[in-house]
């Protein structure tokens, strides 16, 4: 019982701190030389009172990635995923997160940021450079040349030219 415990507080200190998804508390407890049954019986104790909450863990990722990182929903969903978690409650949460969230706005911002101010993009081999980085950050494909192409001095010609 005392190693359950030991486990258990253990496990109470690392929630204190951030939130972690049961995954991670497992992996630092076992880091920690919990015995496993300590650590199922921890586990147990720390769910039924609700410190653990793998879809509380997600939003909170998800919040995070997108607010402060500004990063798109493949690469958010991803993260979500590393940290252990489901991949039905990973999507559950982007999908609530994006349902408030504008993806443009978010592209743009990440542009605005990348370009260091400037409207538009010098020549093809900074726009390749660009595209790279936002699909690195998550974004979508057809997303990133809609907001690259609207911001490439060249190309708005060429578009002008086909629509007339």
């Amino acid at each position: 019982m005392a190693r359950t415990e030991a486990a258990y507080i253990d496990g109470l200190k690392m929630l204190a701190r951030r939130e972690l998804s049961e995954r991670q508390v497992r992996q630092r407890l076992a880091r920690r030389r919990h015995e496993p049954a300590a650590i199922d019986e921890a586990i147990a104790r720390l769910r039924q009172e609700r410190a653990i909450d793998d879809a509380r863990v997600a939003a909170a990722i998800a919040r995070t990635e997108t607010s402060l990182r500004a990063r798109g929903r493949m690469r958010v969903r991803l993260q979500i995923e590393r940290a252990g978690i489901a991949p039905a409650t990973a999507k559950h949460a982007v999908d609530e997160v994006f349902g408030t969230i504008d993806d443009t706005a978010l592209i743009e911002a990440s542009l605005h940021k990348r370009l260091h101010g400037r409207e538009s993009i010098a020549d093809e081999r900074e726009f390749q450079r660009l595209y790279r980085y936002l699909a690195g950050q998550g974004f979508e494909s057809d997303r990133i040349m809609t907001a690259l192409r609207a911001r490439m001095p060249s190309r708005r010609g060429a578009d002008r030219e086909q629509d007339d």
